[in-house]
């Protein structure tokens, strides 16, 4: 399988989300009639009364009931009734474990292309059938298609898509300190001690969810080593034992070996799970004035009183080299049972009225081409949605979503855990690059 490269995507992407940060708009709260289900169906669904399908997701909080919206649209249009199974963050170990017990979910949503590719080689995923390619082949760009698909064939929909080189800031907090949105990485640690010394801790990180730091990795190494530097680590082609990885690790211990910087400290951190991290930067009384966070973190911002582009607002991830990273992610459905229930929510899911429900409320963005940008909640994502789709192929994706699960994504293990570790000890520069190495030649096989 081809991986999609970034280039264009990093101007468009930016930009065009960060430009209107001073719109207002809140996170979401739009009934599914303001852009959601009251529309005229684009595809047609059949009738599946008396069937029950399994769906598992790793989503909770506001993004487990905005999906819990499309699903009830499909039971609505079809009959059938659908069952939402979580499944924690270890989706690779939970899907296993159903397997080898005989009772796995009808459909699962992937985060990692990787865990994609593995599943297909066991023989765990089924290829799309014919209704869902021909909607998938309409409504999305070969790359996306690309990154569904194994062995020559296509297995999933990448139903939610997302920018990960986003940092959110608390407006009140960056006037009260009487600074500005960075541009480098310089001048987001300046800004970081600024902040720090104006009364709040600068910097929110989810440390408790190993992701959030792979994330942060991955924008200083796209940023400073490049993007062919890039492909070839996210391939194991290079081995993290590399003076790339050693730079990268270095320039983000600047940032969590540096004293008062991390709300909580490095501790605090690592007991900080994603939404906390989020939420506690936009609360009635802050705990941390900013947070690297992809645009679905709208969603967790939601359940506070602040309101994106006014409130809480977002700049790009500091440049670490010449530019500014674009990394982005999503999440991929797959049928793991071939039955016509499986098949027919794939179809629905790649198809704009699935993408225009979860759209409407906030905290998402689509690659599908033919959803209307109007039904996003806020200038801020109506920009982003649309230079999503203007990018066309040409876009870089999660590194770590690209690697074996072992190594990319799962928790207490691989890089996840590697980089907790580097975390708690910012230091240890070449005792994380020598774990990181072991790990991911254990799990690439090479």
């Amino acid at each position: 399988m081809r991986h999609a490269t970034l280039r264009t995507a990093t101007a468009l992407v930016a930009v065009g989300a960060l430009a209107l940060t001073g719109c207002g708009g809140g996170s979401g709260g739009r009934s599914e009639g303001e852009g959601g289900s009251n529309r005229a169906p684009t595809v047609s669904l059949p009738k599946l009364k008396g069937q029950t399908l399994q769906v598992t997701a790793v989503w909770t909080g506001p993004e487990r009931e905005n999906f819990t919206k499309v699903l009830a649209e499909f039971e609505k249009r079809t009959g059938a009734k659908v069952e939402f199974v979580p499944s924690g963050d270890d989706m690779a170990g939970f899907i296993g474990s159903k397997v080898a017990g005989g009772g796995a979910p009808d459909v699962a949503m992937l985060q990692q292309v990787g865990v994609l590719q593995e599943f297909a080689k066991k023989g765990w995923i089924k290829p799309l059938g014919p209704a869902a390619k021909k909607e998938l082949s309409a409504n999305f760009s070969k790359g996306w298609q690309d990154l569904g698909s194994a062995g020559g064939k296509s297995y999933g929909v990448y139903f939610k898509a997302s920018n990960k080189s986003l940092v959110w800031y608390n407006t009140q907090a960056f006037e009260n300190a009487g600074v500005s949105e960075p541009k480098d990485w310089k001048g987001f640690l300046k800004t970081a001690r600024t902040l720090a010394d104006s009364g709040v801790e600068p910097v929110s990180v989810g440390g408790a969810d190993g992701w959030t730091l792979t994330d942060w990795f991955e924008n200083v190494y796209l940023s400073q080593a490049g993007p062919e530097k890039y492909d070839q680590l996210a391939r194991h082609e290079i081995k993290w034992t590399d003076p790339s990885v050693k730079q990268a690790l270095t320039t983000l211990g600047s940032l969590f070996g540096a004293k008062g910087l991390l709300a909580g400290g490095n501790g605090g951190a690592l007991q900080t799970a994603f939404p906390q991290s989020v939420t506690q930067t936009f609360k009635d009384e802050p705990k941390a004035a900013m947070v690297s966070s992809a645009d679905f973190a709208a969603a967790n911002i939601g359940q506070t009183k602040a309101k994106v582009g006014t409130d809480a607002k977002v700049f790009p991830f500091p440049a670490v080299g010449k530019e500014s990273p674009v990394v982005t992610g999503g999440d991929v459905a797959v049928a793991l049972k071939d039955n016509k229930a499986s098949q027919a929510l794939l179809t629905f899911l790649a198809s704009p009225d699935a993408a225009r429900i979860w759209a409407a409320q906030g905290g998402f963005v689509s690659a599908n081409k033919k959803l209307d940008p109007s039904v996003y909640p806020n200038a801020v994502f109506k920009e982003i949605g649309k230079a999503l789709v203007a990018a066309g192929d040409d876009f870089r994706f999660d590194m770590s979503d690209q690697a074996p699960a072992s190594f990319g994504g799962k928790p207490g293990q691989g890089e996840w855990k590697a980089l907790q570790d580097f975390l708690k000890n910012p230091k240890d520069v070449a005792g994380t690059q020598a774990q990181l190495e072991k790990d991911a030649a254990k799990s690439f096989g090479n």
